[in-house]
């Protein structure tokens, strides 16, 4: 065997070293490759080919509620992101600058977009003009760069994939509407197309995003108890429109600022699909955004008709829509296993000689290895229907895990104590002072993940300070 394929013979065990179990994979599966350029990545591409998927079925949810496409320029001229103070002040540690174009010096410094806020109400101030020209329902799919200073390939990164929507209201109520509806399609995204558990709710003040009147966010529970921020949806209220100057003219004929939303999601999904589902035999994809979805193994494929077979059976489950692929390589079909299961390929057939003769194959689901000898009549159905269960299997998993990482806390010494011995989310409540989300950071190294949704009270005093409470949190550390 060629020595450049022995990277699917072993990665570092997950219990062994998250960190280092994460970075083998996003080699040996062919995710990623470093690049020239300090804090980026190259996206290969299988890699690429999963947020393909990603973008296709976020793509169609966002149109199905209204929304257009459109695309900003990279570069914001420093002048025009100055006009919103709060938000250029969050975003000014991260900002990359051009200032020289071509062999001469700018006169005013272009940031390389770390989000496109401020193009979009530019645009949007030029262009809407009374009642009839709302909602205005945009999303951009683009790269954003942020100078991160630590940089690990899909979680974090000087510059990622993404999309970024943006939308102007008549009233704050409809604003307020579509941040929550967003919300709402990325958690079905989630749990529904990538089988991850995931809480919805709202940032804290300290966490919100510079220049919103309020975040609301999707957090999930990695393999190794750290939270991810999966998508998030802000209501920035009229606070952008009148530093921009968007107005329109309503029905009673007066003159009115419109409210604004974003919502956006990155390349980090396919960082949370590895750390949420992945094993020590590699990835574990979710049939919706897997490239391939099912591979056809041909076991001893130099004897007459084994070949033959495999590929009448690619045809067939081709013409099913199934995304298949038959390796026919000359590599030997144990090499074959682990490389697929190394891809998260989520369903393997493998057809020998013998199982023709029996007019069966073998079928290998990824997430839970289960071998089965199933008919060749009626495949294209069976394997559908592998691919149909595997999803909800992975998502009960996930909960499963999540509810076992899940810590209630009283105290404020009852809290330290839980995240100096354990990993998970940590609900505790809080009186909703940024002296007391300080204390808990310093104490006990957690970041409020969000004020959930309908969360069942643990208490009426704040963990830390012990004044009234104001709001259950879930407390945890995070990627």
């Amino acid at each position: 065997m060629a020595s450049e394929k022995k990277l699917v013979e072993q990665i570092t065990s997950m219990d062994e070293d998250f960190a280092q179990w994460y970075t083998d994979i996003v080699k040996k599966a062919d995710l990623i490759d470093y690049s020239s350029v300090k804090g980026c990545m190259i996206i290969r591409p299988y890699g690429y080919a999963i947020w393909e998927n990603i973008q296709r079925l976020l793509d169609t949810r966002f149109k199905e509620t209204g929304h257009e496409n459109v695309y900003m320029p990279m570069f914001i001229p420093e002048s025009l992101l100055n006009r919103e103070k709060e938000h250029v002040e969050g975003f000014a540690p991260e900002g990359a600058w051009v200032t020289m174009g071509g062999s001469e010096r700018l006169t005013e410094r272009l940031c390389v977009r770390p989000t496109s806020e401020t193009l979009f109400c530019e645009h949007y101030a030029s262009i809407i003009r009374s009642y009839r020209d709302l909602p205005k329902l945009y999303n951009q799919w683009c790269s954003v760069v942020r100078w991160e200073k630590t940089t690990r390939p899909f979680l974090r990164s000087r510059e990622f994939l993404w999309q970024e929507g943006h939308t102007m209201h008549a009233t704050a109520e409809e604003a307020e509407a579509e941040t929550k509806q967003m919300l709402g399609v990325y958690a079905d995204f989630f749990e529904h197309d990538l089988g991850m558990p995931v809480i919805r709710g709202r940032k804290t003040d300290k966490e919100k995003f510079a220049g919103a009147e309020a975040t609301y966010t999707v957090e999930a529970l990695m393999h190794d108890g750290k939270a991810l921020q999966g998508g998030t949806s802000h209501n920035f209220g009229d606070g952008f429109a009148r530093a921009f100057d968007i107005q329109y003219l309503d029905r009673d004929n007066k003159l009115k600022y419109c409210h604004q939303t974003s919502w956006g999601v990155s390349t980090r999904i396919i960082g949370g699909i590895i750390m949420t589902h992945g094993d020590d035999s590699g990835l574990v994809l979710p049939p919706a955004v897997a490239p391939i979805q099912a591979v056809i193994v041909p076991v001893q494929q130099h004897k007459e008709g084994v070949l033959d077979a495999a590929r009448a059976l690619f045809d067939r489950l081709k013409a099913k829509g199934i995304r298949v692929k038959l390796d026919d390589s000359d590599n030997s079909p144990g090499w074959k296993f682990a490389e697929y299961e190394m891809k998260g390929v989520p369903v393997r057939v493998e057809l020998g000689p013998r199982d023709i003769a029996n007019g069966s194959c073998v079928l290998v689901r990824r997430d839970n290895r289960e071998k089965k000898f199933v008919s060749l009549e009626g495949i294209e159905e069976i394997v559908l229907a592998e691919l149909d269960a595997m999803t909800p299997a992975l998502f009960e998993k996930a909960y499963r895990h999540r509810e076992e990482r899940t810590y209630n806390a009283d105290t404020l010494d009852e809290l330290v104590k839980i995240a100096s011995e354990k990993t998970g989310y940590i609900r505790a409540m809080w009186c909703g002072e940024l002296d007391c989300e300080l204390t808990l950071k310093e104490k006990a190294d957690v970041t409020s993940r969000c004020i959930p949704f309908g969360g069942e009270p643990t208490g009426d005093r704040c963990v830390c300070c012990g004044k009234p409470a104001k709001h259950l949190v879930y407390w945890g550390k995070a990627y």
